[in-house]
């Protein structure tokens, strides 16, 4: 398989702006774990400094008003959830929960005061604290031993998940203004690529003219009206045109009308088997009544690649077989074209309609695409039906038999 040189640097350039993308989200990932680190150090020094006032309150009731009022300062200053238990884990005491679960204040620990609280809610948030950092142990001067549990505060709870909110942001901004980039730039390309397409035809326009003019005096010179070569001449002149309306019509929304598909198909087959090697058969079978809307250039055009690539597939003698059949229940026709060549590998049939991609050395990987883009056009579908190496492959279009048309433009 080879691509084209532009599809290839897209492609490289695709992948050093993920990569770069990549580096920069693992740089703020890991600046923001180191941040979280050192603040979720910074908050176990405060649950054990909170601790250890809380226990002088507790532990020295003979200390002067003025210690006292600077103990309660300091452990009011530190806001964080936190609760201490005994070793049989009963609550003691607690701060920044909601106070509206306590009939009493945590700070009421005079042996007067009973604390009353919400045994569920408690327990929940004792259950979080668990889980969420090992206790700090405190041994009192009596020998008990308290257990401090605590959590995160919000502003840390935050900061931890501030990174990755930040990134889908980003991410998200960065697809939008990606896709819309793309959009802007195929449309720009596509524009080049119309009025490419439009100019040849009109180029082809004046050479087809005088070819037509040229033979027709031919056929008078030499008194040859009915010459089998000067028919086929005419016949490959009159295709010539054919392929110069198909370049006019890109861009545009060329009508489509009821045609019988076998017809149509045949037609194209009878001209093309005669200008391939001997060596490929071609088999045309299947239900020769059935109708649908085509626009009779663009389909022949969808029949042509699809022969082409058939051709060559196969390497040096084989068939071509095409098979027309409905599918009454759903109303669909099916165009089934296979061939005996070197086949299509399982993963690559998805691949093979993207533009670039070629197993040719001097193909441009634009047939397929164009293809499907054609059969869309016919609001119909085309896919690999199954492909085996060294035996053959067979596309499948599906097209609608009541199609109701909305013009769209090729």
């Amino acid at each position: 398989m080879k691509q084209h040189p532009y599809r290839y640097n897209k492609q490289q350039w695709k992948f050093y702006l993920f990569l770069f993308a990549a580096m920069i989200a693992t740089a703020s990932l890991l600046y923001s774990n180191y941040l979280v680190k050192n603040l979720s150090i910074s908050e176990r020094t405060k649950a054990e400094v909170w601790a250890m006032t809380t226990k002088s309150i507790v532990t020295m009731p003979d200390v002067d008003d003025q210690f006292i009022s600077f103990i309660y300062a300091v452990r009011d200053s530190l806001s964080l959830p936190a609760i201490i238990t005994d070793k049989e884990e009963n609550i003691i005491t607690w701060r920044d929960l909601d106070s509206t679960k306590t009939n009493i204040h945590p700070s009421a620990l005079d042996s007067n005061s009973t604390l009353q609280y919400d045994p569920d809610y408690f327990q929940k948030q004792l259950n979080k604290m668990k889980k969420a950092h090992p206790p700090i142990h405190i041994s009192l001067d009596t020998g008990e031993e308290w257990r401090v549990y605590y959590r995160d505060s919000e502003a840390l709870s935050q900061l931890r998940i501030f990174p990755y909110l930040q990134l889908s942001l980003i991410a998200i901004f960065l697809v939008i203004a990606y896709t819309v980039f793309n959009s802007i730039r195929d449309s720009e390309q596509n524009l080049v690529w119309v009025g490419m397409a439009k100019e040849a035809a009109h180029q082809l326009g004046t050479p087809i003219s005088s070819l037509m003019g040229w033979l027709e005096l031919a056929r008078v010179t030499y008194n040859a009206e009915d010459d089998s070569v000067f028919n086929e001449m005419e016949r490959d002149v009159n295709r010539l045109e054919i392929v110069a309306d198909r370049f006019s019509k890109i861009g545009s929304t060329p009508s489509l009308s009821n045609h019988v598909v076998y017809k149509i198909v045949e037609d194209y087959v009878n001209y093309f088997k005669i200008r391939t090697s001997q060596r490929i058969t071609f088999e045309l079978q299947g239900d020769q009544q059935v109708e649908a809307k085509l626009n009779v250039q663009v389909f022949d055009w969808i029949i042509e690649n699809l022969l082409k690539n058939a051709v060559n597939a196969i390497e040096a003698e084989g068939k071509i077989s095409i098979n027309i059949s409905e599918n009454i229940a759903k109303e669909e026709i099916f165009i089934d074209i296979s061939d005996t060549g070197k086949g299509i590998p399982r993963a690559n049939w998805e691949t093979i309609f993207q533009p670039g991609y070629t197993t040719r050395k001097r193909g441009w990987g634009l047939g397929l695409s164009l293809t499907k883009r054609m059969v869309y056009y016919h609001q119909g579908q085309i896919f690999v039906k199954e492909s085996e190496i060294g035996k053959g492959t067979t596309f499948r279009i599906i097209l609608k038999s009541n199609l109701r048309y909305e013009p769209t433009q090729i």
